[in-house]
C-alpha cells in the first residue's frame, strides 16, 4: 500500500536513471478481448491471458489483463488486484522491461508481485484481472501527466469499483464468489468498495495493511524510522549527537533520510581551493557545532520535510521524479480519509477477510495488523484470519528491520493465500451466518 513507498521510490529512481528511462471495452462499463495471448514457461500451457482496455470515464483508459485456468469452463472464483501506491502498472513492477536487441522480446524483472500472485492463484483455478494505474503505463511511465497530476483517492476507488464491474462481467467468472486483494495502498480501497457494493464482494485480503489514518503512516516512513536508526544505530555513545562524516558516509541512514547533504549538510571550499568539505547548514546548526543533534536539528528537518509532501503550489504542476511517488493532491485525499481502523463495522458480517504482514515491513508496520485484528475481534467479526511473516517485509521478501528487501514474494506467502481462498470450511461458515440472519 506507497502508502507512500519512500524507499521503493528510490531503487525505482535510482534504476530508471541507469538505463535514461523515462519515469505507483469502450464506451461503457462492459469489456471486450481486444487480443489474447499465452506466454507458457514450459511445454504445458496452464494459464491463458486476456488483454483489455477498461474504460474509467471522462475519457480515461486503461490496459488491464485477465488470467485465468487453461483448462475447464468455469465458472471459476474471481480476483481483483488493487495496487499501492506510486507509478504502477498492473504487475507492480519494481525495476524496468528491457527490450532483447536479437529478438525485440521483452525481458521481465524478477520482481513482479501483481504477475506472481495472477500466475499462482490462475494456476489453481482462479480468474485473476489485474489493471495498469490511470495516467500510467509500463516502466513507471507517466502517459497523462494531468490526469496522474490530479488523481484523488475518489478517482482511484471509482478505478477499482469499475475493475470490479468488469471482472463480474466476465463469463469465466462465478460472480457469486469474488475476492479484492489490495496491497499497501490498495488495503484502503478494498473494504470501502466491500462496503460501498454490497453482494458483489465475497472476500477481501489485506496485504501489507494500513489501520491508521495515511498521515500517521507518512509520518513514520519520513520521520520516525530515520531518527529510530540514527538514536539505535548511529549513536554510538548515546548522548543524542552524530558526527556530519558518519551520517553522511552511512549508506542505510542515506537511504531512510534521503539525500542527507541536501538535508542538513552543504559542501564548502578549503582554503587550497582544491577540496571541499561537508559543514551542517547554518539554519539546522542551532548550536553552531560539528555535529547532529537527533532531536533538536535532525528531527525537525524531517519533519519540515514531511509537512512539504502534501503541500500543493498554486499554478505548479507535479512532474519530474517526484511524481512517480504520487502528488500532493493525491496525499492530501488520503490524509482526509478516516481511519480504516473506524470503518471495520460497516463491512458485512458475511465477508471473510483475511491480512497478511510482515514482521519487517517499515512502510506498513505489523503493528497495523495488530490493530486491525483487534478491532475485528472487538467487533466480533465471524471470519477473520491474520497471519504474519516474522523475516518478511513490505513485498513479502526477506527484509531486514530497516530497509524493505526488494524481491519475489515467497512461496509460503503464496501458499498461505491459496490455502485461505480455497478453505471450504469458508463457504459453510458462510452459509451459518446467512441462515442465522434469515431466522
Amino acid at each position: 500500500m506507497t502508502i507512500i513507498l519512500k524507499q521503493l521510490t528510490i531503487i525505482i529512481a535510482t534504476i530508471l536513471s541507469l538505463y535514461s528511462i523515462s519515469f505507483l471495452i469502450y464506451g461503457n462499463s462492459s469489456t471486450s478481448a481486444v487480443n489474447f495471448t499465452a506466454y507458457a514457461q514450459s511445454d504445458v500451457q496452464t494459464i491463458k491471458y486476456r488483454d483489455m482496455v477498461i474504460d474509467l470515464g471522462n475519457g480515461v483508459e486503461t490496459d488491464a489483463q485477465l488470467t485465468y485456468p487453461a483448462v475447464g469452463n468455469g465458472p471459476f472464483p474471481g480476483i481483483l488486484l488493487i495496487p499501492g501506491s506510486g507509478a504502477i502498472d498492473m504487475n507492480d513492477t519494481i525495476d524496468v522491461v528491457h527490450i532483447d536487441n536479437k529478438t525485440g522480446a521483452k525481458i521481465y524483472p524478477p520482481v513482479r508481485p501483481f504477475f506472481q500472485i495472477a500466475q499462482y492463484l490462475s494456476e489453481r483455478g482462479f480468474v485473476v484481472l489485474r489493471y495498469d494505474k490511470r495516467g500510467i503505463g509500463e516502466n513507471h511511465t507517466i502517459l497523462d501527466s494531468n490526469v496522474w497530476g490530479n488523481v484523488t483517492f475518489d478517482d482511484l476507488k471509482q478505478d477499482a469499483e469499475k475493475a470490479l464491474d468488469v471482472l463480474i462481467q466476465q463469463p469465466e467468472v462465478d460472480a457469486n464468489h469474488v475476492t479484492l486483494i489490495g496491497h499497501s495502498e490498495g488495503t484502503l480501497y478494498a473494504p470501502r468498495i466491500a462496503i460501498d457494493n454490497p453482494g458483489k464482494v465475497d472476500k477481501i485480503v489485506l496485504l501489507a495493511a494500513a489501520a491508521q489514518n495515511f498521515r500517521d503512516l507518512v509520518y513514520y516512513q519520513t520521520v520516525t524510522i530515520p531518527v529510530l536508526y540514527a538514536q539505535q544505530i548511529l549513536d554510538h555513545d548515546r548522548n543524542g549527537l552524530l558526527s556530519v562524516q558518519e551520517a553522511s558516509k552511512n549508506p542505510i541512514f542515506s537511504y531512510l533520510a534521503g539525500n542527507f547533504t541536501l538535508l542538513l549538510t552543504q559542501n564548502i571550499t578549503t582554503a587550497n581551493g582544491t577540496t571541499t568539505k561537508q559543514q551542517l547548514r547554518p539554519q539546522y546548526n542551532l548550536n553552531n557545532d560539528t555535529v547532529i543533534s537527533i532531536n533538536d536539528e535532525l528531527k525537525p528537518r524531517l519533519t519540515n520535510l514531511f509537512k512539504s509532501l502534501s503541500v500543493m503550489t498554486p499554478g505548479k504542476k507535479c512532474t519530474g521524479p517526484d511524481a512517480l511517488e504520487g502528488c500532493p493532491i493525491w496525499l492530501a485525499s488520503l490524509y482526509s480519509l478516516i481511519p480504516t481502523l473506524d470503518i471495520l463495522g460497516k463491512i458485512p458480517s458475511d465477508i471473510s477477510i483475511l491480512i497478511q504482514q510482515g514482521g519487517n515491513d517499515t512502510l506498513a508496520p505489523i503493528q497495523q495488523a495488530f490493530l486491525l485484528q483487534q478491532k475485528l475481534t472487538e467487533l466480533r467479526h465471524p471470519d477473520q484470519t491474520l497471519i504474519t511473516y516474522p523475516n518478511l517485509g513490505h513485498l513479502f521478501s526477506p527484509s531486514s528491520q530497516w530497509i524493505t528487501g526488494v524481491g519475489p514474494i515467497q512461496d509460503n506467502v503464496l501458499q498461505d493465500l491459496f490455502t485461505w481462498l480455497s478453505d471450504p470450511v469458508r463457504d459453510f461458515k458462510k452459509l451459518s451466518i446467512l441462515s442465522s440472519h434469515m431466522h
